[in-house]
């Protein structure tokens, strides 16, 4: 078996957005995107970044823009995947978590003590939520011949990716803190005929 620095594994980066436009906010479908500070920060993440390959996005601004601008740098087309895009928070979309307090704050306490059973109000169920973004992770790592992935995506599917990489329980994902243009790294050897994936670093820089 590779070892998880084993030039032959394949490698995935898992870079989450910068900051969007509208600050800090619950944002899953709202199509914001970055701000001027989102940008620079997700091209400081990228300094001295190793040659990527493959690059894949979810569809929302917020990832896409600096996606593309990272493709058309190494000469590479983006591949966006719908299954990556953020989780839905429904009636809580576009609001603060300080808004959300003044008027919910029973239901926003249990959601981030145990979001499994607690979601956000007409918004998407987390189990629903990480079996999709489940699938696009395991068609991903099954493909042959992706050397190194960068996957510019959101903090809820690095969430459950890492879930999924380390087996967490799911109502514990919230658990992991995933800031702005935070950068994980995972390698996916395949073992036996399936994908072994293993986490190699989170919230690092190249």
């Amino acid at each position: 078996m590779n070892s998880p620095g084993d030039p032959a594994a394949t490698r995935i980066d898992l870079l989450r957005h910068g900051e969007p436009s509208g600050g800090e906010r619950y944002r899953g479908t709202l199509d914001d995107p970055l701000s001027d500070t989102g940008w620079r920060q997700m091209r400081q993440a990228i300094i001295g970044h190793p040659p990527w390959t493959h690059i894949v996005s979810s569809p929302l601004r917020r990832c896409t823009e600096f996606a593309r601008e990272v493709a058309d740098d190494l000469g590479l087309a983006v591949q966006v995947d719908e299954r990556f895009r953020e989780m839905s928070f429904g009636r809580w979309e576009g609001r603060t978590a300080a808004d959300i307090m003044a008027t919910e704050a029973e239901h926003l306490a249990n959601f981030w003590r145990d979001p499994l059973n607690h979601p956000p109000p007409d918004g998407e169920h987390l189990t629903h939520f990480r079996d999709r973004v489940e699938q696009a992770w395991n068609d991903l790592t099954r493909i042959k011949g992706h050397r190194h992935v960068l996957v510019v995506v959101h903090g809820g599917v690095i969430r459950v990716i890492m879930g999924v990489v380390l087996v967490m329980p799911l109502e514990h994902l919230s658990r992991l803190v995933v800031p702005y243009a935070c950068v994980t790294r995972i390698t996916a050897d395949q073992v036996a005929g399936q994908p072994l994936p293993r986490l190699v670093s989170h919230s690092a820089t190249f």
